[in-house]
């Protein structure tokens, strides 16, 4: 079709084609991918149109040696800018899925000026056990009701306060996490399994106020960049140092792009001085000295408000009963709890116990590759420590980063340890050794001689969740792409779980982003094809102390459900 323009009014038509041309671009704009904007404060969703289709990812992707220098369509929480930008279009309807799954309840603005008096006090909050008409029995349930205080003894009158339940019995072995639910409005009820006949003790702990949960909020829009990184660039005897992260400001300078061609998985480094992006020989983490935790500092006081358990009003026990006729479904469902120090899993493969002569017979003729981080190298560890007839080879690695190989020719026994990329917060390593989980998965033949390990989530705390999410996301895409090739290969992926903190430990990698994480995993991996290594509740529902790296009777119990889902 011809447009004829007349002469006499070339300008009224030529500015409507302009409106026309505008909308049209604004609405092309608003059909595709999301991003995940201010992620902890509330749901929201926009969308852009990718500069290319999904069908041609390699056009999406930068090269290795693509330079930055200014913004382009950053997808990221626009303050302060971030060099990072969304690769997959195609998942906004799970995406949207997931932030509502992961939703914080709203946390209280801190007090200006700040005064610890108005934030929640431990010690003056309280739980209550709910009386059970007729006692409790086995397969019902326990409930607890929990009123949070400040200070000043008054009630909390808003929610977003992070608190764990625990049911144990040490002369048992005994212990199951409990269901929190928040009513938002200082109170809080807490919902145990009732799964053995007996004594069972009623734990209620706080690890981090509404408050504190206000400030880790701030510190992960504001310093995303708190975990620094750092790369050599070596070209002969000349080596310059650049600071590299997945969230960098395009603004202060030019950027390497490294994105993975592979996986799409994205990290940049502020170009050299002098030397080309090309030059990049290494990896390494750089702990960050500066000052982000201001007037908040009281709010993360180990023993005072962080991490500290309230006292009962009233009994702290209760006698559970045996089991009398049919128990109604219960509203907490965990996933296994201990009983006789063993791990029983609810709904999942029984759990056997492996010395190690029933060792060497499960692994025989198997192979076992484990990916991820250090607590997944404690596997690999523990297993090696056991098998003293393995062949190790360890040189042309770091003992951190691996990889790492054990072989036992007798039994036709091989097992490996890598860790996987960037943000890798490891010593000094050389790129070579640096590999993505994703990469890795497709280089394995896979069937079912084949066991796979996955424990990717230690390193992700100071990063904007939509990273890990992404992560999880290749990860799962090649863990499917692995089962539909080899269908009998059998795949673990082993979850977080909570650890000893103080302020520090809070800023960097706080219980609760790892717990937001851990919801983020367990959505991802839902319906997969996997198995899930629940950590987090085996090391709440344990009586051990937390640590990053649970102690070795918690791995050894890990170690014998690999091993019982290895050996049916």
């Amino acid at each position: 079709m011809e447009l004829h323009l007349r002469r006499g009014k070339p300008k009224g038509v030529l500015v409507l084609l302009l409106l026309l041309t505008l909308v049209s671009v604004l609405c092309y704009r608003t059909a595709y991918n999301f991003s995940l904007r201010e992620w902890y404060k509330q749901v929201t969703i926009s969308f852009t149109r990718p500069e290319t289709s999904p069908s041609a990812p390699t056009e999406l992707l930068a090269t290795p040696t693509e330079l930055l220098a200014t913004p382009t369509e950053l997808l990221a929480t626009p303050t302060p800018p971030c060099s990072y930008k969304h690769i997959s279009p195609g998942n906004a309807e799970e995406g949207r899925a997931l932030l509502d799954s992961i939703t914080w309840p709203d946390t209280p603005p801190l007090p200006k000026p700040f005064s610890l008096n108005l934030t929640t006090c431990p010690a003056q909050s309280s739980f209550t056990i709910v009386p059970q008409s007729g006692g409790w029995r086995v397969g019902g349930e326990l409930m607890v009701r929990v009123q949070l205080r400040d200070y000043n003894g008054n009630p909390k009158r808003s929610g977003g306060d992070f608190l764990y339940g625990r049911l144990h019995e040490r002369a048992l072995g005994a212990g199951v996490a409990g269901q929190v639910r928040d009513h938002l409005n200082g109170t809080f009820t807490v919902m145990f399994p009732l799964l053995w006949n007996g004594t069972a003790n009623v734990e209620v702990v706080l690890v981090h106020t509404a408050e504190s949960i206000t400030a880790l909020q701030r510190l992960s829009e504001e310093h995303p960049d708190r975990i620094s990184f750092s790369s050599d660039f070596r070209v002969g005897r000349v080596v310059e140092q650049s600071t590299c992260n997945v969230c960098l400001d395009p603004n202060k300078g030019p950027l390497c792009n490294f994105t993975d061609l592979h996986t799409g998985e994205q990290w940049f480094c502020y170009k050299p001085r002098t030397l080309g992006c090309d030059a990049r020989v290494s990896h390494v983490v750089v702990w960050s000295d500066k000052e982000v935790i201001g007037e908040e500092r009281p709010l993360f006081q180990t023993g005072k408000n962080m991490k500290v358990g309230l006292k009962a009003s009233g009994n702290s026990s209760a006698i559970i009963l045996p089991k009398a006729g049919e128990t109604k479904k219960n509203i907490s469902e965990p996933s296994g709890y201990y009983y006789r120090n063993r791990w029983r899993p609810l709904g999942g493969p029984a759990v056997r116990q492996f010395d190690e002569a029933s060792m060497s017979a499960c692994l025989k003729g198997k192979q076992l590759h484990m990916f991820g981080d250090s607590t997944t190298r404690q596997f690999y560890e523990f297993i090696t420590a056991k098998q003293t007839n393995l062949l190790r080879f360890e040189k042309a690695g770091t003992p951190q980063c691996g990889p790492l190989l054990a072989l036992d020719r007798t039994n036709d026994f091989l097992m490996t340890f890598r860790c996987h990329g960037p943000p890798l917060r490891s010593y000094k390593i050389e790129l070579s050794q640096l590999q993505y989980v994703a990469t890795e998965l497709e280089r394995l033949r896979g069937g079912g001689d084949t066991v796979v390990v996955i424990g990717v989530w230690a390193h992700f705390g100071s990063l904007p969740v939509e990273v890990y999410y992404q992560r999880l996301m290749s990860i799962r895409r090649a863990v499917g792409r692995l089962l539909n090739r080899a269908p009998g290969t059998k795949v673990l992926v082993r979850t977080g779980n909570m650890k000893d903190m103080d302020l520090k430990t809070s800023v960097f990698n706080s219980d609760w982003f790892t717990l937001q994480r851990d919801k983020v995993l367990r959505d991802v991996f839902r319906d997969s094809g996997v198995l899930l290594l629940d950590a987090w509740e085996m090391v709440q529902a344990s009586d051990l102390p937390h640590n990053l790296h649970p102690p070795p009777p918690i791995i050894k119990l890990m170690v014998d459900m690999i091993l019982s889902h290895t050996c049916p």
